[in-house]
């Protein structure tokens, strides 16, 4: 598959943030652990605003009509990005002991693996409630997640503003992006 330059730049980029955040981590903290738990928790928070970015893609794209490159592109990055992520996530929880609980893996395991396929079909899937199934489940696991860092029922997260301002941002954007393509799909029926 050849990559355009400018999917070749963002990948760049956002590979580029990923090791800052690393060099940061490492610098602030005394231990692999805490650097990568840091790492983790930063870089969740990177994935999440490539997340909104790619439903105001996918939202305009799937309303205008428009050429689906920048929605394709947003994919991309997001599925990179956030395997790296997956990379420091796991990390953390091997060097941590953090206890393993498989039955509040699965949602987020579900997530994971549709973050990983998505970006190669997205073409082929022509029915809008697909395209939506995987933003909203995508989403949801993302907002539950923070949801458990303000409840404190993650070990090494206290609850901060961030959490709050990133659940927020999922929750004005699902109420966004719903009311803009509930209102598209209105139009063409007229």
């Amino acid at each position: 598959m050849k990559l355009e330059s400018s999917l070749k730049k963002l990948l760049i980029i956002g590979l580029l943030f990923e090791l800052v955040i690393f060099g940061v981590s490492y610098l602030i903290v005394d231990n692999w652990g805490e650097t990568f738990r840091l790492s983790a928790r930063y870089s969740g928070r990177l994935s999440l605003v490539i997340y909104l970015i790619c439903f105001y893609h996918f939202t305009f794209s799937f309303v205008k009509r428009k050429s689906e490159t920048k929605l394709k592109n947003s994919i991309i990055v997001f599925c990179f990005l956030h395997y790296i992520h997956f990379i420091y996530l796991s990390l953390s929880v091997y060097l941590n002991d953090l206890p393993i609980i498989p039955v509040r893996l699965t949602g987020g395991f579900i997530a994971y693996l549709m973050i990983l396929i998505y970006p190669f079909i997205i073409t082929k899937i022509k029915n809008l409630i697909y395209h939506l199934i995987y933003f909203y489940y995508v989403g949801i696991v993302m907002a539950i997640t923070i949801l458990g860092r303000i409840n404190g029922t993650f070990e090494g997260a206290n609850p901060e503003i961030s959490h709050y301002i990133g659940l927020a941002s999922i929750i004005i954007g699902f109420i966004y992006f719903t009311y803009v393509i509930l209102r598209s799909k209105k139009s063409e029926i007229k």
